[in-house]
């Protein structure tokens, strides 16, 4: 069973995070400043690649920015490359500079 969650440190530095039977095999790297969420990378352990993780943790990434009015700068290939396919699902959330 997978289960995410986000972890903001009082440096305003975080994670969002993947586990699978309590085993973290995900995350992204994030900020949050302001209105602000930076997401920076996305990794995904080598031997779960290719089942769809990446998509569940981009969900509890916009679902938290959408949850705390927050606007997301995809600096991550990952993100930025589903916000341009999609943008449609996440125009609320990308903040365009």
């Amino acid at each position: 069973m997978e289960r995410t969650e986000v972890i903001i440190n009082t440096h305003n530095r975080g994670e969002v995070q993947l586990f699978s039977d309590d085993q973290k095999i995900g995350k992204m790297d994030i900020s949050v400043i302001g209105q602000k969420l930076t997401v920076y990378h996305t990794e995904v352990d080598p031997e779960h690649e290719g089942k769809g993780f990446a998509k569940i943790l981009l969900e509890k990434l916009v679902s938290y920015a959408r949850e705390n009015n927050l606007k997301i700068v995809p600096l991550c290939p990952y993100v930025f490359a589903q916000f341009k396919r999609h943008p449609e699902e996440y125009n609320d959330v990308w903040l365009k500079e």
